[in-house]
């Protein structure tokens, strides 16, 4: 693979904030790859976390549909190619009736949809007699369906239509109720605060270790610029994630700050009272990459003095979310490679 491109370094820039030598280093050192490249320089403290390189905007409506008792619920991305299409009445309409039809045939890639029949007609017949219609191309990219029986589905679509997220849950039958109205809510938070999995448990050993240095050297970096302000500096963690904090590594924490208090001359008697702060600040500290990843360990939009967990926990125990899918308008959808003199030769007229 090449190294160092103009363009490759542009794009670098464009995604860390990192500086022009930083970035063509960054990339001859990964021979041009760009996501390794982006870790490359996180871990060095030189950029913040950015998108992969082909997550790009796309135009087109997330659509959502939950059927009455809240036992299964589909979503779906359809594609336009501009936004005012998106906003046309046609085709809103045309992605309510694709997220009907999905919900019916059970369908969940694209090729399978296609081989449909929908209002008589051969699905892939029936969408190109909307693309003749609308007077653009029209793809329905991606979809999805939860189903249960032994608990409830919900989801939220954001007003703009760029964002949907289906979640799924067990839960005892008197619940139900209350957990399809929470659902709701923790799907609004999960559509903000972009979780990447249900539970710290979920992420990949390797990620989290490689996330744990990212973490450590972004708050290295941010501490050299407080040092320059002249305030406070942040605690520098060991640990990024639960997953991380053995029961081990947690009676050594505390055991630590039994040594700081003994050395203190603070009475042994009163350790009880000052240990417990202690070990959940250390926690606190020690799990941020839970936090920006995990859905149950981040703070509740709603009341974000509790974690989803804790709210889960407070409404119902056995409200248990086994399942969660998030949607991005256009996300995952590979860029159109461009040469950029022709595309600037092209915008000047020449």
């Amino acid at each position: 693979m090449a190294g160092a491109t103009p363009k490759l370094i542009k794009e670098l820039r464009e995604m860390t904030g990192a500086g022009m030598l930083d970035c063509k280093n960054a990339l001859n050192e990964c021979e041009g790859d760009l996501e390794k490249a982006v870790q490359h320089l996180r871990e060095a403290g030189l950029g913040k976390a950015a998108k992969k390189a082909g997550n790009v905007a796309a135009e087109g409506l997330i659509s959502i549909l939950i059927n009455d008792n809240f036992t299964k619920a589909t979503m779906t991305e359809i594609n336009s190619q501009t936004d005012f299409v998106a906003k046309n009445e046609n085709f809103i309409n045309l992605t309510k009736d694709i997220t009907a039809h999905v919900q019916s045939t059970g369908v969940s890639e694209t090729e399978e949809l296609k081989q449909t029949t929908i209002n008589g007609q051969v699905f892939e017949e029936f969408l190109n007699e909307k693309i003749a219609t609308i007077g653009e191309n029209i793809v329905a990219r991606k979809m999805v369906t939860l189903a249960t029986d032994s608990g409830v589905v919900n989801g939220y679509v954001h007003a703009t239509g760029r964002v949907g997220v289906l979640l799924a849950a067990t839960c005892d039958a008197a619940a139900k109720e209350k957990a399809a109205a929470l659902l709701k809510n923790i799907a609004m938070h999960a559509s903000a605060m972009k979780p990447t999995v249900i539970s710290y448990n979920d992420l990949d050993p390797e990620f989290v270790e490689s996330e744990t240095r990212a973490i450590k050297a972004e708050i290295e970096a941010e501490n050299d610029e407080l040092k320059r302000l002249g305030k406070p500096l942040k605690n520098i963690p060991e640990f990024v994630s639960k997953s991380q904090l053995t029961q081990e590594a947690l009676a050594n924490a505390k055991a630590a700050f039994e040594a700081e208090l003994k050395e203190q001359g603070k009475p042994e008697q009163i350790w009880d009272k000052i240990v417990p702060g202690k070990m959940e600040r250390f926690i606190q500290d020690n799990t941020q990459l839970d936090g920006r990843l995990a859905l149950l360990s981040q703070n509740f939009v709603m009341d974000d003095k509790k974690t989803v967990e804790q709210v889960l926990a407070e409404t119902d125990p056995s409200i248990k979310i086994v399942e969660y899918v998030r949607f991005e308008l256009g996300e995952g959808i590979e860029k159109k490679e461009e040469d950029f003199a022709a595309e600037v030769a092209k915008q000047m007229g020449n």
